[in-house]
């Protein structure tokens, strides 16, 4: 149906409670996982690098854990879209860039996730970062999911076209302020896709475990399918899609099925 490869994972891989499920064999430490992981997904994204910097080395060691070709999206450091500090942000856009450079260099970057929190409105103080921030990481394949509404707007999306930086669409509860499911592409090279769930009374909560647990149907992947990612794949060399609803290792069978759909309706995966 058309020229775009899909590659589907999930939003992190090591997870304790993915052994309790049956996702690894008992007994697989941490370290282990990436390997295992790998045989059943060609792509990952990394969470670890929100909460802390990337070093160089470590990312270089995690690398050589999957096998060629295998890709990571890699989230940015918290302190850069959470809890940014004027006086220190551009220095660690630098640190981060510096410490993400094995898998740029190698050519296994598929993107970098630049995650901002629903407290992030579109307002004059936070254009101006998101637009500094950008600059500050030019040359890398950036992504950037908004949570807060008021971001879904034309101009948003005609700066972000004119960057070459790509929209993250999303799959959330239908929550007032939330940014909605949407099926846009703002650059040729690449989409992107996260599926957090529908669980609006965990996300209400605000506790980790509930947000993300959730299960989705077959019938609302073929809806994702016919609706948004076959349009999609139809306007982008490659897209990335990511189950991100990690609680009891719901994310690994929702993406193996979604794999599944893909090739049923005649999309081309990894």
């Amino acid at each position: 149906m058309s020229g775009c490869t899909l590659f589907v994972g999930t939003s992190g891989y090591s997870y304790t409670e993915w052994v309790e499920a049956g996702f690894y064999p008992e007994g697989t430490p941490s370290g282990r996982m990436l390997p295992l992981y790998a045989r059943e997904f060609l792509i990952t994204e990394l969470n670890y690098t929100w909460y802390q910097m990337p070093k160089a080395e470590a990312v270089e060691r995690q690398r050589s854990l999957a096998p060629p070709g295998f890709l990571f999206a890699a989230k940015l450091t918290r302190t850069l879209t959470h809890e940014i500090d004027p006086e220190t942000w551009k220095k660690d856009a630098a640190s981060y860039r510096n410490g993400i450079t094995p898998l740029l260099q190698a050519g296994q970057l598929a993107a970098v996730l630049i995650q901002f929190p629903p407290s992030f409105d579109r307002t004059p103080e936070h254009r101006r970062h998101l637009a500094a921030l950008i600059a500050e990481l030019d040359g890398l394949p950036l992504a950037v999911e908004f949570r807060h509404r008021s971001w879904n707007d034309e101009r948003v999306f005609t700066e972000l076209i004119k960057r070459r930086v790509i929209l993250v669409n999303v799959d959330v509860p239908d929550l007032y302020g939330l940014f909605p499911a949407l099926d846009m592409v703002t650059c040729p090279d690449l989409f992107y896709v996260r599926f957090h769930g529908r669980n609006a009374k965990g996300w209400r909560s605000g506790k980790m475990h509930l947000q993300f647990d959730y299960s989705y149907s077959d019938d609302e992947l073929k809806d994702w399918i016919e609706n948004r990612i076959v349009p999609m794949a139809a306007k982008a060399r490659k897209g990335i899609l990511f189950f991100n609803n990690h609680v009891r290792a719901q994310a690994p069978e929702n993406a193996k099925r979604l794999i599944r759909l893909l090739k049923e309706y005649g999309l081309s995966t990894a």
